[in-house]
């Protein structure tokens, strides 16, 4: 399908699922809007790199998602949204007991209040354009739970159900919200703990990514960053119109379990 004419801010997105998102977006035609708190010559480079090999007016625009002005400034300074997704999140593992408060902020205003803050800010510039797709970036941990991962499955189980009252407050308007809720996804991030996963367990590659790293992934494989564009797209397309308030897993079948 072609999203020519749209355009589609995407938070967290210089690197992982975002930038793989971006791409996509970007060979469907959208103009895309990059996003992370830094504000490199890298990130701008990539945005030119999309830019370049799709023809689109791709731009990187620097935004700190755990500061609420930034996140609305983010979609303000974009000047147009008809799609949003929210991707940008942090992670951090401890016991309730001992999980540092500092930590638990972080990640509730990254993971859940920026999706918040920048969802007010995109719905007026869609209900003006007569068309909109919000696209949360939730996770499996947003239907299911780990241990020591209490801010984490917290804010993805808040994202889903943000989500649902987007939906529900726009169902007689032209405009979706709907949860993306992937299981393991192959990033960089990824790729660099599975030499250290290696070494605590005394394993080989093949053995600690099927054993460990996806334990609770049936398939045994990774889902893809293109895979994930691939499903943000499709919430995209006429198919989906009648697709709102919902969760799509991309996890190999963890929540099957």
């Amino acid at each position: 399908m072609s999203l020519k004419g749209k355009t589609a801010i995407i938070t967290g997105s210089n690197s992982g699922i975002g930038l793989g998102v971006a791409w996509e977006m970007a060979r469907a035609g959208a103009d895309v809007v990059l996003n992370s708190f830094s504000d490199r010559d890298e990130d701008h480079a990539l945005a030119k790199d999309i830019a370049d090999e799709t023809g689109t007016n791709t731009r990187y625009i620097k935004a700190d998602m755990s500061k609420a002005d930034e996140c609305r400034a983010l979609v303000e300074k974009a000047g147009a949204c008809d799609i949003l997704m929210n991707n940008a999140g942090i992670q951090h593992v401890a016991g309730i007991d001992e999980f540092p408060m500092e930590k638990w902020d972080a990640i509730i205003a990254i993971n859940l209040s920026s999706a918040f803050h920048t969802t007010a800010a995109a719905l007026p510039m869609m209900r003006t354009a007569g068309w909109g797709r919000v696209i949360n970036i939730a996770s499996a941990h947003g239907l299911t739970a780990s241990p020591y991962k209490s801010a984490y499955v917290a804010a993805k189980h808040g994202v889903v159900g943000m989500t649902k009252v987007v939906a529900l407050e726009t169902a007689e308007e032209p405009i979706t919200a709907n949860a993306i809720c992937p299981g393991y996804v192959m990033t960089p991030l990824v790729e660099e703990q599975i030499p250290d996963t290696m070494k605590k367990y005394d394993m080989d590659r093949d053995t600690a990514i099927r054993e460990v790293l996806l334990d609770r992934q049936p398939s045994k494989e990774f889902a893809t960053t293109e895979q994930m564009g691939g499903v943000a797209v499709f919430l995209c397309s006429d198919a989906a119109t009648q697709i709102t308030g919902t969760t799509i897993s991309v996890d190999g079948g963890w929540t099957a379990l």
